[in-house]
């Protein structure tokens, strides 16, 4: 590779030739808890290296038929959403790795029209105008999102403050599916058929906290409960293989790498479930073999 990052030893080849493009934006400055989020891009990226080619959902290999492109991280709050307004990213898929879940609000200034919808996953409802006095805050990013003229599905909350419940209740432009509804299967198909009617431009948003913290150990801030892999593959079927969203872009944020690899695993799993519904989704498959498996010299 032309960099320190890898993804699953393939070549980071160029941006114009990409048809996945990873941004690294280790950024962590505002955590309330445990720290370490800024380590996650790259204990992404190499624990992509543990995970084989093919994708067994869908019976395909995707990197064969796709290649990517990993850009230089972006550190510096300040910067990211002018680096994002700067990628000219046209049919490419956009994959941000956090950091923090206050980068995403920048990213969806950026790549998102007015009205668009954001699926935001996570353990919090992160609703807050402000968290000790940081309007920029990881408590903020949904209420961010809103202003933005957004509409949004919030799936997974288990931990909110009540001016944050009140909201949700008064909120025309959200749909929100609590961690407990979601335990009744007449929730959850509710949330997976809304998720199947989506049409227009679609975000999607992942804190690795709405996951079951027995299967991903590694977040900043913790809750009991939480969906576990099975239901994280059901909304991304729904998602990009079901629905008719235009997808700009998809950000993986708040995980804290740990000595197990788990968390980091279950996140570059994830990516890899996403690269590969997202590719078929457009076709890459009657496409020609030209993608970076190609080039892998296998020993």
């Amino acid at each position: 590779m032309k960099s320190d990052l890898r993804y699953q030893f393939l070549e980071n080849g160029a941006f114009e030739n990409a048809d996945i493009v990873v941004v690294p934006i280790p950024y962590e400055e505002t955590v309330s808890a445990k720290g370490g989020t800024k380590e996650a891009p790259l204990a992404i990226l190499e624990a992509s290296g543990q995970i084989e080619y093919y994708e067994e959902e869908l019976d395909w290999s995707p990197m064969k038929y796709m290649n990517l492109h990993i850009t230089k991280s972006i550190s510096k709050y300040g910067e990211i959403s002018s680096s994002i307004s700067s990628m000219q990213l046209e049919d490419k898929l956009l994959i941000s790795l956090g950091g923090e879940h206050s980068i995403t609000p920048k990213i969806t200034s950026e790549v998102l029209s007015k009205g668009a919808t954001v699926v935001f996953l996570d353990a919090h409802a992160d609703l807050r105008e402000s968290y000790l006095g940081n309007p920029d805050s990881h408590a903020t990013p949904a209420h961010h999102i809103l202003s933005q003229g957004h509409k949004m599905i919030m799936v997974g909350v288990r931990s909110l403050f009540e001016s944050e419940a009140k909201r949700i209740k008064e909120e025309v432009n959200l749909s929100y599916y609590s961690d407990r509804s979601l335990r009744s299967s007449q929730m959850k198909q509710k949330l997976l058929q809304e998720l199947c009617d989506l049409e227009g431009e679609v975000y999607l948003s992942v804190d690795m906290d709405v996951f079951n913290p027995a299967l991903v150990p590694g977040v900043g801030t913790p809750q009991p409960g939480g969906l576990d892999w099975y239901d994280a593959l059901e909304i991304l079927e729904a998602i990009f293989l079901e629905s008719k969203a235009q997808i700009k872009g998809v950000d993986i944020v708040e995980l804290v790498p740990e000595a197990s690899q788990v968390s980091q695993v279950f996140a570059a799993k994830m990516m890899q479930k996403i690269i590969s519904f997202w590719g078929k989704s457009k076709g890459f498959d009657t496409k020609d073999m030209k993608g970076a498996q190609m080039k892998v010299i296998y020993s």
